[in-house]
């Protein structure tokens, strides 16, 4: 990367910085006395949903919700982490009889941030900065920035395709990575020995199927095999997939036991930390498939981790796409995604421009031998 160039990037507060909706999550049920009590998942969208997690809005009008919001673990050492590797600025929404309230609890709970990057306001799509870590989609999906990073968030669960992370540290790998990027990528000719391989692509790419033709002809690898809410009997390759409950899933993840999740299209997939150690641990190496958050995930836990991308041309993905047996929405979700694939391939370490079956899987051999 030229080193007379700092990446910049913005920050939103609300629910990334400091609690919004689980604070008011918590007011509402300690004024209600809700039985059983309000939690985080029923804020499936924004807006009025109609339920009692509407009680949460009158919040947003309070002043003094503002002055007592937490903020969040671990945000403190985050943003002076963040601060050591790009210009941080501050975007944020809020009432404006509130921005005063606002700008004082930034300044004193995150003082790297200078007074001058605090910007007020919904516009988010002026801001012109290289990253934007945010958790509506909306904004996600308007921003300018070259990279919009979104926090997932129950209400953002239907985002597919763009990068998402879960928590600070992912990000933080993200902006490494995206720093790394300016930098010259491994030549075509080079080879890889790493522990973990992933195969990252959009929907209708492949790289399922060029995985599977891969190992049945290297012993050396072992698949992963990941953890999916949505029915085994409709996932494509679904022998990469365990089924759980969602119930099951949000266990897992809120236990710690997922080393990376994602919902793709209303539907949860996680892959495990034990099981990445146990394949390393029996002397073989890891191959799988993740969208290109999970991939990120897993640089973030793991050293040694390879990252290929199947570029695949548009109009083959959409054929692809609309082949699959999955619903009208999942369709929709999915060739909305592709909107995103030049952005993810140039995360990812290698790039495989597929023309055929055989091919990419030539280019993988010798990528990997």
């Amino acid at each position: 990367m030229n080193k007379k160039y700092k990446l910049s990037c913005a920050l939103d507060v609300d629910d990334i910085l400091m609690e919004c909706t689980s604070y008011a999550i918590k007011l509402a049920n300690e004024k209600h006395k809700f039985d059983p009590p309000m939690t985080i998942y029923e804020k499936t969208s924004w807006g009025l949903l109609g339920t009692r997690i509407d009680t949460i809005y009158p919040y947003f009008t309070d002043a003094e919700f503002y002055r007592t919001q937490p903020v969040y673990e671990g945000a403190k050492e985050f943003v002076r982490k963040l601060s050591q590797m790009t210009e941080v600025f501050i975007c944020t929404a809020v009432p404006p009889e509130y921005m005063g309230i606002r700008a004082q609890r930034i300044r004193e709970e995150f003082p790297e941030i200078p007074s001058d990057h605090i910007y007020m306001g919904a516009r988010k799509d002026n801001i012109h900065t290289d990253i934007l870590f945010d958790d509506a989609m909306h904004n996600i999906l308007n921003s300018k920035a070259k990279y919009p990073v979104l926090m997932r968030r129950p209400w953002n669960q239907e985002s597919t395709g763009m990068l998402a992370v879960n928590y600070y540290d992912e990000f933080l790998k993200i902006v490494e990575i995206i720093a790394e990027s300016y930098s010259v990528k491994p030549s075509e000719s080079s080879t890889d020995s790493s522990n973990i391989v992933v195969l990252v692509g959009p929907s209708g790419s492949g790289k399922s199927k060029i995985a599977t033709r891969f190992l049945s002809e290297n012993d050396s690898f072992e698949k992963l095999v990941s953890y999916t809410t949505k029915d085994p009997t409709a996932v494509e390759e679904n022998s990469w997939y365990n089924y759980v409950s969602l119930e099951d899933f949000r266990k897992m993840c809120d236990s710690g036991e997922m080393l990376q999740s994602t919902m793709y299209a209303g539907h949860g997939y996680g892959s495990k930390k034990d099981d990445v150690e146990k394949i390393i641990n029996s002397g073989k190496r890891v191959l799988t498939t993740m969208d290109i958050c999970g991939a990120m995930s897993l640089k973030t836990h793991f050293k040694n981790v390879t990252t290929i991308f199947i570029k695949r041309d548009k109009r083959g993905l959409m054929k692809n796409i609309l082949r699959k047996n999955c619903s009208i929405d999942d369709k929709v979700n999915r060739l909305t995604a592709l909107e995103y694939v030049d952005k993810n391939a140039a995360l990812c370490d290698y790039v495989i421009n597929f023309e055929s079956y055989d091919e990419a899987l030539k280019q993988l051999k010798e990528i990997l031998k």
